[in-house]
């Protein structure tokens, strides 16, 4: 396996350096963020010429470092290390295992001399937690599993096989050093019940966790598909579960989503520049654990695909939305009738707007008339998109709809804009 080396999270980092505010690096357990900080980050400190007495790094879960979990035991173990005449650098990993760490943290980010960065586990250390914490003075780096680009760049093998791969078992880095598909699924068996499920129940002490599980389950078998609180509910009622409520439905997906486990796309209708509340589309941030949850079993392609396109734009710093096209069509009859067409993905950055379309394959021209029926329908000027599963040639149709394929949509950096 060769070394990732994620240049996005590493210069996301670089421009933090020494910007007086606590960079708190965020995102689902075993995605790679103490390794982009503790080796990658490091590394470039020290070829940037900073000592390495300069850099002091503190893993709190290591049991060497168990004296340190009292807050004035770390401050004053920092403070020996440090003078007031150079510049430090304090790198501290699973900062929620030291009680009252906030306080340690707004203490050492007055010092002019110090920069802090922290990593801390999904279930005391959440990103909504980084916006109270700090008082403000929190910076959030989140990181994402492998995108597909930077697990092919670890992969040994072909490319067809790199895909299946990646949509099968997912992207966090660990899947790359396992060699059989049987260890692949163990782990994340294992990572979703041990790890996951457990920091949300210890976070918020939940006797029962068959229904977070079953809650899981319901939004990874509708992936791509829009659903709500209510829906998932009769599912439960359904499968023989009395006393479910939407209520408790939307807590279990608010504990799925602050864990990274999850993230929601709220539909928007573009003509009318409005969300509406619901329904809403779910993905799974890796699709690895999105099938582990299934136990491997619906293994819909075009599904994960959709997933994977979402996840990749989310990387790429995009809010992403469900759209919503008010098309209104007249009958033989003259019966007017309002249609509402969907719209994959809305991705907004700053200034830039792009509409795309996840779809597996278009084999004839009824087909590819339906894909583009919402985008054509779509009167503004901003670039609309096609994404297949075929590796195909980009092509730019007489409607100004761009089509490319999933290869060349996730392995060049560029694509939206091509």
């Amino acid at each position: 396996m060769n070394e990732i080396l994620r240049p996005m999270y590493l210069q996301k980092l670089i421009m933090r350096r020494n910007n007086s505010m606590i960079k708190v690096i965020t995102g689902i357990r075993r995605c790679g963020k103490s390794y982009l900080l503790f080796e990658l980050f490091y590394k470039y400190l020290i070829a940037e010429g900073v000592n390495q007495a300069e850099i002091i790094r503190i893993p709190l879960d290591d049991e060497k470092f168990d004296d340190l979990l009292d807050r004035k035991a770390l401050r004053q173990y920092i403070d020996e290390r440090t003078a007031e005449d150079r510049q430090y650098y304090i790198f501290l990993d699973e900062i929620q295992l030291v009680k009252d760490f906030e306080k340690l943290l707004n203490g050492l980010n007055r010092r002019q001399n110090i920069d802090v960065y922290v990593t801390g586990s999904n279930s005391k250390f959440l990103s909504t937690d980084v916006l109270t914490e700090f008082r403000g003075r929190g910076d959030e780096v989140r990181v994402y599993p492998l995108s597909f680009s930077e697990f092919i760049t670890g992969y040994s093998g072909e490319e067809a096989e790199a895909w299946a791969d990646y949509y099968t078992f997912g992207g966090l880095p660990v899947i790359l050093s396992l060699k059989s598909d049987e260890q692949k699924i163990e782990y994340l068996k294992n990572l979703f019940h041990n790890v996951y499920q457990k920091d949300i129940v210890e976070r918020y002490h939940l006797a029962d966790t068959e229904k977070l599980e079953r809650t899981a389950m319901v939004v990874a078998s509708s992936t791509g598909s829009l659903t709500n609180p209510l829906k998932i509910s009769r599912t439960f009622l359904s499968s023989g579960y009395s006393g479910v409520t939407d209520k408790t439905v939307s807590m279990y997906l608010k504990y799925l989503q602050e864990a990274f486990l999850i993230e929601k796309s709220e539909r928007y209708n573009i003509k009318g520049r409005k969300y509406i509340s619901t329904p809403s589309k779910y993905y799974f941030t890796d699709v690895g654990l999105r099938n582990a949850y299934l136990n491997f079993r619906q293994q819909e392609e075009n599904h994960i695909m959709e997933n994977i396109i979402y996840n990749e734009l989310r990387i790429r710093g995009y809010h992403v939305d469900v759209g919503v096209v008010e098309h209104e069509s007249r009958d033989e009859a003259g019966k007017r009738t309002l249609n509402h067409l969907e719209v994959d993905f809305v991705c907004n950055k700053g200034s830039k707007r792009y509409y795309l379309q996840s779809a597996f394959s278009i084999p004839d021209e009824k087909k590819r008339i339906q894909e583009k029926n919402s985008l054509i329908h779509v009167k503004d000027m901003f670039k609309k998109i096609i994404v297949v599963r075929d590796n195909i040639k980009l092509w730019r149709d007489e409607d100004g709809i761009v089509t490319m394929g999933i290869m060349e949509f996730l392995l060049n950096s560029e694509s939206l804009d091509l």
